[in-house]
């Protein structure tokens, strides 16, 4: 009998009509700049040098991380793409850069059209909800790496901003305030601890309904990343802005002193209780006794992208992001002192 391709456990005519499926999902979040469709070798796009003047390209790659584990555990894969895209396009957003495109690597054993066209549907949503264009990917079958049903999911995005409109932390003074803007739930970082608290020691069911949350375990656990592109943009529009952290693993402990000047003499002060800790946080933390400090220093705990600005625009940036529908607080302040940050 002849060996094939196939008969290795990698079906070519599979990942050909997952291409087909994808084609129209990719085209929806096509803007101008793109300039080929989904199939060739590379993907071009134009940069738009009268929108950005004197331009500075900006990307970041990420991936979803073991938060995959509870989509393969209730078989819902639509929404981990929304997490891949928000995970790349939060990150660049920070230095003023807008998203122009994003491309997908998507590998696992034995490739499921279903699956893996579910998981793209969530990636090319994500797309539309930053204003980036899916322009391209990469579907990997590999037979015996992957257990059965499971995949992984990496992602790369590329932004654009003028190089005098860079936001890097070196305008952050002394008297700055700190806004912080909800979070949707844990988003993509620290469910190794939450796998291990939920169903290593409490032996949860994903299904399980959890009063607080007000849905079953798993769906709380699944609620995708926010994307904070098309709001934070408004805001830069209209209104100064010193720095801006991204939320992600380390919490506001670890990812807001990233921001300040490495020879500034400033430090952030969070101020506990200026915003509301989401039910998920607090019944992790009462369930596994976690310690505030590790709370603080693993999850967003509700906070996922802050903006730092004058202490007279304050008001008027929260009015705008909540007729933007984001919830908004003003959870801490700059001051002169060694730098880092510290919680009162």
């Amino acid at each position: 009998m002849a060996l094939t391709y196939k008969k290795s456990g990698v079906d070519i005519d599979k990942g050909n009509k997952l291409v087909d499926i994808i084609k129209p999902l990719a085209r929806s979040t096509f803007k101008p700049h793109v300039m080929t469709d989904i199939g060739s070798f590379g993907a071009f796009c134009k940069l738009d040098t009268k929108r950005f003047k004197d331009p500075v390209l900006v990307s970041g790659t990420d991936g979803v991380g073991t938060k995959l584990k509870i989509a393969f555990m209730m078989n819902k894969h639509d929404t981990v793409g929304i997490d891949l895209v928000a995970m790349c396009v939060n990150d660049i957003l920070t230095s003023g850069a807008q998203p122009l495109f994003f491309l997908d690597y998507f590998a696992s054993g034995k490739l499921s059209t279903k699956q893996a066209a579910d998981v793209i549907k969530g990636i090319a949503k994500g797309c539309i909800m930053a204003d980036c264009s899916l322009i391209g990917g990469e579907t990997a079958e590999m037979p015996g790496f992957y257990d059965k049903g499971e995949y992984d999911l990496s992602g790369f995005s590329v932004g654009a901003v003028s190089e005098k409109e860079i936001i890097n932390g070196s305008k952050i003074k002394n008297g700055d305030v700190l806004i912080g803007l909800a979070s949707s739930g844990i988003h993509s970082n620290g469910f190794s601890l939450v796998r291990k608290l939920f169903f290593d020691i409490k032996k949860y069911s994903h299904k399980k309904k959890i009063k607080e949350f007000g849905c079953t375990l798993g769906e709380e656990l699944l609620k995708p990343t926010k994307i904070y592109v098309k709001s934070v943009m408004k805001i830069i529009k209209d209104y100064k802005v010193n720095g801006i952290a991204h939320i992600t693993g380390g919490g506001l402990t670890e990812n807001l002193p990233r921001i300040i000047p490495s020879k500034a003499k400033l430090k952030f002060v969070i101020e506990k209780g200026s915003w509301p800790i989401l039910p998920v946080f607090e019944l992790m933390k009462d369930l596994g006794k976690v310690p505030e400090a590790e709370m603080l220093k693993t999850f967003n705990m509700g906070i996922g992208m802050v903006l730092i600005v004058k202490r007279s625009d304050a008001p008027a940036v929260i009015k705008k992001l909540k007729r933007l529908k984001e919830d908004a607080y003003v959870i801490g302040y700059v001051e002169n002192g060694k730098r880092g940050l510290e919680y009162k």
